[in-house]
């Protein structure tokens, strides 16, 4: 779960769904290696079960519900199907006790939050939408799905492409609080927070215009930049060199982060 959420692509709307799929697949994995039918009782999976269930009950927000509810795909009979006992969200009586306490805190305006809510009813009960539209829940995108079929349900489409657009993790921005650390520290409390923004952005982009310069691949300054803003150790290894160019959610990136 922390690997396939630490990247900065959008999958807010997929946390809720990950988290239930990988308690089934460790409770398969449990049952396979002890040669347990799917009916028969296991000591030791009622153990990680219950650990799992309580780290997902920390993890667990209104907004992932929310995000979980308004995704098209999770109302589609494909998806449904493929494990026995799922339902659609707006079946889930955890799940619209979570989306409705979002909801209130999204829309404090009583009429405001009727209009959200009717239109929920048509989104979910598929009341407005033909056959195609239903077809494409499954294949498209959840944005581009919002983007094409949902403007006959404004508020809740502004809502979706708000959320639908999320990461659920900031460890993209890790490498700018490096360069903010490096900036900003107690010796230059006294800095104001628009000229410490604005050195981040200087600093940021000369030490992307210094890798098209010479000097970046040759003498004192070769690889100047590798390994973040407070690197003091030797270079030495191509280990290390291999990915420098790559970026979080690049999955060579993210072999050698968990090695």
């Amino acid at each position: 779960m922390l690997r396939v959420a630490n990247t900065d692509a959008p999958i807010l709307h997929n946390v809720y769904e990950m988290w239930d799929s990988m308690i089934e697949n460790v409770k398969k994995e449990i049952y396979w290696h002890e040669g347990n039918e799917d009916y028969e009782e296991s000591p030791f999976y009622e153990v990680v079960h219950i650990i799992l269930i309580e780290c997902w009950t920390k993890n667990c927000t209104p907004l992932h519900c929310l995000a979980h509810s308004l995704n098209p795909k999770y109302y589609t009979n494909q998806w449904i199907e493929e494990v026995r006992g799922r339902v659609a969200p707006h079946k889930d009586a955890e799940i619209s006790r979570e989306r409705n306490k979002c909801l209130k805190r999204f829309f404090p305006d009583l009429d405001d939050r009727k209009n959200v809510a009717m239109e929920f009813g048509l989104f979910s009960g598929i009341m407005a939408y033909d056959d195609d539209n239903m077809d494409d829940r499954w294949t498209f995108d959840p944005m581009l799905w919002w983007s094409n079929y949902g403007s006959k349900l404004p508020m809740l489409q502004t809502l979706a492409l708000k959320l639908l657009g999320q990461p659920c993790s900031s460890s993209c921005a890790e490498r700018n609080w490096s360069t903010y650390g490096f900036i900003h520290c107690m010796r230059r409390n006294r800095i104001t927070p628009k000229r410490a923004e604005d050195l981040v952005f200087v600093h940021s982009n000369l030490q992307l215009l210094s890798r098209m310069r010479e000097e970046y691949t040759k003498g004192n300054s070769k690889k100047w930049d590798i390994g973040g803003d407070t690197w003091d150790e030797p270079f030495g290894g191509p280990g290390l060199l291999e990915i420098a160019h790559l970026t979080l959610d690049e999955p060579e990136m993210e072999i050698s982060l968990v090695e």
